[in-house]
């Protein structure tokens, strides 16, 4: 086995991909820095407009020639930057979706000049037509109601009415709330319905997830959880604690033990590699 699968390598990416072999990674599901000012422990998202697109711009072009030649990369963004960033990977990518992620954000309160931002963009893109993707994994049923209504001889036995329909470009997933059994302890943390429903559709079995900025790790428990292996990486320390105690966590308990990491850790940068039970 491959001495950097099924490990989270506490180290800044833009070093550790050169532990990756080009051409080994089939899926790139990454959740980096928006630049909004949020404290991750460091000063990733504290940056210039001009820095920060450099900055992107380094860590793509570091990133993608470790895809295989028909994988796929999923990147989350905030509608300030998806712009600029969409054009980046277009030039070097198929661009296949804009998915509009709705939070579920309560109708209260937010800016009184604007309309309220309640939704993240995630940018779908393939590096050739073959691309691997498996619609019938991550079709949404028929609720009992529809498939009444579609009861007539036409419809019978028609294999969409069985297997469901597409989830389509809109994702309407809660975000996690401080009280919600998955939440850890990370400011941006992404639902694993919505991760592990990417890791499902672009990745194969027992195929490779790369995750550039672990965060809390969800990108790993996804592919733990749905049979693929994972690679990725985490600057702050204190997350990669959080990352290892999820992964050695049964696979029914997403609990974790919250725990506010002091400045002192979390800006602690500590090379050091973890491993799932699993590998």
């Amino acid at each position: 086995m491959s001495d950097w699968l099924n490990q989270v390598f506490c180290e800044d990416a833009l070093s550790g991909l050169a532990r990756i072999p080009d051409g080994s990674i089939d899926l790139i599901l990454t959740d980096p820095p928006y630049n909004l000012g949020k404290d991750y422990g460091n000063d990733s998202d504290q940056q210039s407009v001009a820095a920060y697109l450099a900055w992107t711009e380094q860590w793509i072009s570091k990133a993608l020639p470790k895809l295989k030649p028909n994988g796929s990369l999923y990147i989350f963004l905030t509608w300030r930057f998806s712009p600029e960033i969409f054009v980046m990977l277009k030039q070097r990518m198929t661009m296949m979706n804009e998915i509009i992620w709705d939070r579920r954000v309560p109708s209260m309160g937010g800016s009184v000049r604007s309309f309220s931002s309640v939704h993240d963009t995630i940018g779908f893109f393939v590096n050739r037509k073959d691309y691997y993707f498996d619609l019938d994994a991550v079709r949404i049923p028929y609720d009992a109601a529809t498939k009444k209504a579609r009861s007539r001889s036409i419809f019978v036995g028609a294999k969409w009415l069985e297997v469901g329909y597409n989830p389509k470009d809109l994702w309407s997933v809660s975000r996690l709330h401080k009280e919600h059994p998955e939440r850890a302890d990370h400011p941006t943390q992404k639902p694993l319905e919505i991760i592990e429903r990417m890791v499902k559709a672009s990745c194969p079995p027992d195929g490779v997830v790369m995750d550039l900025f672990m965060g809390s790790g969800t990108t790993a428990m996804a592919a733990k959880r749905c049979g693929r292996n994972f690679v990725g990486f985490e600057l702050n320390a204190a997350y990669c604690e959080i990352i290892a105690a999820r992964l050695a966590s049964p696979p029914e308990q997403e609990m974790v033990k919250k725990r506010k990491p002091s400045k002192k850790t979390a800006k602690a940068e500590q090379p050091s590699t973890l491993r799932s039970k699993a590998a």
